[in-house]
């Protein structure tokens, strides 16, 4: 007899993957935080709904999502095998589960199964995890299923805030589409919108615009448009080249704009006191070379 609602994965030391994998169960309703087991006993294991990690199975009908196992050989981990889960019984849509892989998962997945290259200063997300394991290696099982606990906290609230973010960005389709019909070397925004994903998304690479307009906080910025979405600090169009790093009076008396706050070093973003004062420096940027 199953448990409904309940989770199991292996005892003792913990990986991002079967964390997210828990997590992504816990954000999405499928489990109940109290009915999470951390065990290798079979008869525990076979009395809950999901297990993950363990076990020597996957099989997503009867969710169970192992990858450990010779007879696996897929580029997934628990978690990325979860995640599929969710969007094969449309827990969530495609367009969600898309942007959950490419901002998480797909590393998650990468990091457990030896793909992934570390960068010296570079941390993933898959470190961040393992740093919640205690310092100790014999720390007493209580002290690690504690450590458990707290990082599955912390990666569910991080999932919850991804899914937010993109819903809101989501929901700003519609108008980032307007404005690029409307718009020619600039797209002006009087309201300040997640305009970037959904730029490329509706085929911006092609799109001629080169400068992006919007209000920063009680200002306004004028932002060059990156090639791709890959290239986000290289710009289509740089702003002037004596402009860069100078600060308020400095670049006032460089751009003749009352109104300058800052430009920065590397071009690709200005902020302005006033509209007006960001379609000036528009002006200028678009007529000069370099």
């Amino acid at each position: 007899m199953q448990t409904p609602r309940s989770f199991g994965t292996h005892d003792g030391s913990f990986h991002a993957d079967e964390v997210t994998a828990c997590s992504l169960l816990l954000a999405f309703g499928k489990i109940d935080r109290e009915k999470i087991h951390r065990t290798r006993d079979s008869a525990v294991l076979a009395s809950c709904e999901y297990v993950c990690d363990v076990g020597g199975i996957f099989d997503p009908a009867l969710k169970r999502f192992d990858h450990h196992q010779a007879e696996y050989v897929g580029p997934l981990s628990s978690a990325g095998m979860v995640l599929a889960f969710l969007r094969d019984t449309q827990t969530i849509d495609e367009h969600l589960y898309d942007h959950l892989n490419r901002s998480l998962i797909f590393g998650v997945d990468a990091h457990d199964n030896g793909m992934a290259k570390l960068e010296m200063g570079t941390c993933t997300f898959s470190q961040v995890v393992s740093n919640f394991l205690p310092i100790e290696y014999d720390a007493a099982p209580d002290v690690m299923n504690q450590a458990f606990f707290v990082a599955v906290d912390f990666v569910v609230g991080h999932l919850e805030r991804l899914r937010a973010r993109e819903i809101y960005t989501h929901e700003c389709l519609a108008a980032v589409k307007k404005k690029m019909s409307e718009s020619g070397p600039v797209i002006v925004f009087e309201e300040s919108i997640p305009w970037l994903e959904n730029f490329f998304e509706l085929g911006g690479e092609l799109h001629p615009a080169q400068f992006v307009i919007m209000p920063a906080g009680p200002h306004w910025k004028l932002r060059g448009i990156p090639p791709n979405l890959s290239d986000r600090m290289k710009v289509r169009k740089p702003l002037p080249a004596n402009w860069a790093g100078l600060h308020e009076e400095d670049l006032q008396q460089v751009c003749g704009i009352h109104g300058a706050v800052f430009c920065h070093k590397g071009r690709f973003i200005s902020i302005w006191k006033t509209k007006e004062d960001a379609l000036k420096a528009l002006h200028i940027a678009l007529k000069k070379d370099s």
